[in-house]
């Protein structure tokens, strides 16, 4: 009887997160407030002072989160503020970075949290779209 030795095993669909792989991409974990909805992939994060938990990075507040902190791993559902805890999830934390990727809070921009992000070992470039 002969032997199917290929199959299609899944996909990989590119996001164009990444701009470049020559600095090393480290991953911590972070716990997200609950009641942010979706957040994606490539939202640039800051931490709550009084609480140690990451939001979406908007440099208008004055609670921690207007200093950039990490980079969202995974799309994380944080649901509109019911759930009865917050959410672990991963964040990059160095790397080198599609600017045009990120999502963040506000009107901020990469501009906005460029040179931070810089002193924290996440580097931003302009990726070509593909």
């Amino acid at each position: 009887m002969a032997e199917n030795l290929y199959s299609k095993m899944g996909e990989v669909q590119p996001d164009n997160l990444f701009a470049d792989l020559t600095v090393p991409v480290l991953i911590k974990g972070i716990t997200l407030a609950k009641g942010q909805g979706l957040l994606k992939r490539g939202t640039v994060l800051g931490i709550v002072t009084a609480s140690g938990l990451a939001k979406v990075v908007d440099s208008s507040k004055t609670d921690g989160t207007e200093k950039a902190n990490c980079i969202l791993a995974d799309d994380v559902d944080t649901g509109d503020g019911s759930a009865s805890s917050d959410f672990p999830a991963q964040a990059y934390i160095s790397g080198y970075f599609n600017r045009n990727a990120l999502v963040f809070g506000g009107t901020d921009t990469a501009d906005t949290h460029e040179l931070y992000l810089r002193e924290l070992g996440i580097y931003l470039k302009d990726n070509i779209a593909y």
